[in-house]
């Protein structure tokens, strides 16, 4: 690459500060402009766990993969061939990263993007520049461009604005301004006005910039392939006199087209600031009148006004092209950027399939609702957990007697003692120094057939035997002689006739009082009065109380045979037992992390070892 050129069509860059967005501009615009490699090799995040992590983004229609690294000397090192920095660091560490860039061998170019870096390290930053022959565009800059080849960043803006300015392929002018704002409009005038820019540079607006007006001028003269020269300068500062000075001497022979924006600052009062640190004119050398004066007496063509600033670029073109000295560029349709999906879908121009459809809640507006209910109603109403339930397990809003069930049956079943196969094993998991989500996984593991199972077993054959017209001896007949086990839900280990299951007695006197129906609950009683003629302790247990009277539930909820039959098949009654015993799990989790617990070793006078 030759010395007067920054950049070319194979340029590499590092991000240094990880911005998705100035990537994927940066990405799309290599795609417009048939680039073969990527422009950015890599990103420097500093906040990040691991030293390399990776970044997916668009290559056109495709996905691939940029590398992000913690550190800038291992990016450097893993992409020798990236010269250019673009470092998003803030005005309060853009200072120590730009020097990190400059005393690496491989970066050419660093871009300083933010605005407000302290004079003193922005002289010392060009010192260092200097020194080791490299160059500073910014700080407070939004880049440059070398058209179709290119771009740093956000420069140029959207991708339409990047079509329309014909920034996809070469022109013939080398432009260089301190705005990056007015770069983007200046872009398009040119393009209207000519055959288009060749390179692009914003210095930006800080009073000392790292690169100056002039410097990006010489290279332009020293490139054959810039044609003629457009500047921007601004009110404020002497960079433009550099300009005048060089046009004297012979070191700019290129047409030059040239104008200071800022004429109307005589109009204010002294000492207004138009919008860069350095656009503040302190002399009247400094005005953009004298400015414009100086450059028009040594040649420039100065417009009358900014208005008329594309007539004298099209007029100079004019004269060039006429004269033969520039050639036609070969001009070609850029591929069209695939729009990206969430645009095109905001656009109704995408039919895409959902993968998931969920009926029961909805968190995308502006209040989370549950069925169509917004959450601050049910927080401002103090509405129940049985409310809830109903909304988002039955997708409707339950009567009251419904909802005070559901309550009754999660405290029932928070928790039965510790040395129940759930509560047991995830003291275990805890006490082996794992986390509460894997304790309590552990412990809800265990819930199934033999425990916590017989919930949803016992709804199971009751309904069946009800529902068939089974006497209760026809049903008690049918499990042992057809099934072949025993009644789930009957049975206590403990528990009988003359020592009843106060949880069990509670349920039935609920069930009696507030249900307007309990069918299957009447049954299970009869049910009963004959397994206990046989032993007294089969009696009608918990579990099978609970399921048993769910059925009664949905018998008083104006449900079909089908929904019925869904609630059963969806294992709801196997959630109100997780969900209830899942409460005395993480409580018995909380209590051994409270004490300190050991880890937990069976005794060894409670195995059986039959080895020899």
């Amino acid at each position: 690459m030759d010395k007067y050129e920054l950049f070319n069509k194979n340029t590499q860059a590092i991000i240094h500060g990880f911005q998705a967005d100035a990537i994927q501009r940066m990405l799309d615009f290599d795609f417009v402009c048939k680039r073969s490699t990527p422009s950015v090799a890599a990103v420097v995040r500093a906040s990040q766990e691991g030293a390399m992590e990776y970044h997916k983004v668009f290559w056109g229609s495709k996905e691939i993969v940029i590398p992000i690294y913690k550190t800038l000397d291992l990016a450097v090192k893993k992409h020798p061939n990236a010269d250019v920095l673009i470092n998003f660091s803030s005005f309060r560490s853009a200072f120590p990263t730009s020097k990190e860039a400059l005393e690496t061998d491989t970066i050419r170019t660093i871009v300083i993007i933010a605005e407000g870096v302290p004079e003193r390290q922005s002289r010392e930053l060009i010192e260092i520049a200097e020194k080791r022959k490299k160059i500073i565009i910014g700080p407070a800059t939004v880049g440059g461009l070398l058209a179709g080849a290119f771009k740093i960043a956000n420069t140029a803006g959207t991708i339409d604005n990047i079509i329309k300015s014909k920034l996809y392929r070469p022109g013939s002018v080398g432009f260089v301004s301190k705005s990056g704002g007015m770069s983007n409009e200046m872009y398009f005038m040119i393009a209207q006005n000519s055959d288009g820019i060749y390179e692009g540079i914003a210095v930006g607006g800080d009073r000392y910039p790292g690169s100056t007006l002039v410097d990006h001028i010489l290279r332009f003269e020293a490139n054959p392939r810039v044609k003629m020269i457009v500047c921007l300068g601004e009110v404020g500062g002497r960079d433009e006199y550099a300009i005048v000075d060089a046009i004297k001497v012979g070191k700019v022979k290129k047409p030059l087209v040239m104008w200071v924006t800022g004429t109307c600052s005589k109009i204010f009062p002294a000492g207004v600031q138009f919008g860069h640190a350095g656009a503040m004119a302190g002399t009247d050398m400094e005005t953009a009148d004298a400015k414009n004066k100086a450059l028009a007496h040594v040649g420039v063509i100065v417009p009358q006004s900014f208005d008329d600033f594309g007539d004298r670029i099209r007029e100079t073109f004019e004269r060039l092209k006429s004269e033969g000295r520039i050639e036609p560029i070969e001009e070609f349709t850029p591929p069209e950027l695939p729009m990206d999906f969430n645009k095109a879908l905001a656009k109704g121009l995408v039919r895409r399939p959902t993968d998931v459809v969920t009926t029961i809640s909805n968190e995308t507006g502006d209040v989370l609702t549950y069925n169509g209910v917004p959450i601050d109603k049910i927080i401002r109403e103090d509405l129940s957990i049985g409310y809830v339930i109903g909304h988002l397990w039955f997708k409707k809003e339950l009567p009251l007697f419904a909802q005070k069930y559901i309550e009754i049956v999660l405290k029932l079943t928070a928790d039965h003692g510790p040395a129940v196969s759930g509560a047991h094993n995830a003291i275990v998991a805890v006490r082996a120094g794992k986390d509460l989500m894997s304790s309590l996984a552990s412990g809800i593991l265990t819930i199934g057939p033999r425990f916590g199972g017989a919930i949803s077993d016992a709804a199971k054959y009751f309904k069946d035997a009800h529902d068939s017209g089974k006497t209760p001896q026809e049903f008690i007949d049918y499990m042992k002689d057809v099934i072949g086990i025993n009644i789930p839900g009957i049975g206590h280990r403990v528990k009988s006739v003359q020592n009843p299951d106060v949880r069990v007695e509670l349920l039935k006197e609920f069930v009696r009082n507030n249900f307007p129906n309990h069918p299957y609950l009447d049954y299970a009683l009869e049910v009963e009065k004959l397994t206990t003629v046989k032993r007294n302790n089969l009696i009608l247990n918990v579990d099978g109380c609970i399921g048993i009277c769910f059925l009664d539930l949905m018998e008083n909820l104006d449900l079909t045979l089908e929904e019925k039959q869904d609630i059963l098949d969806t294992e709801m009654l196997n959630g109100l037992f997780v969900l209830g015993r899942s409460i005395g799990m993480m409580g018995h989790i909380f209590d051994q992390k409270r004490q300190r617990a050991d880890l937990y070793r069976q005794p060894w006078d409670e195995i059986l070892y039959t080895t020899k």
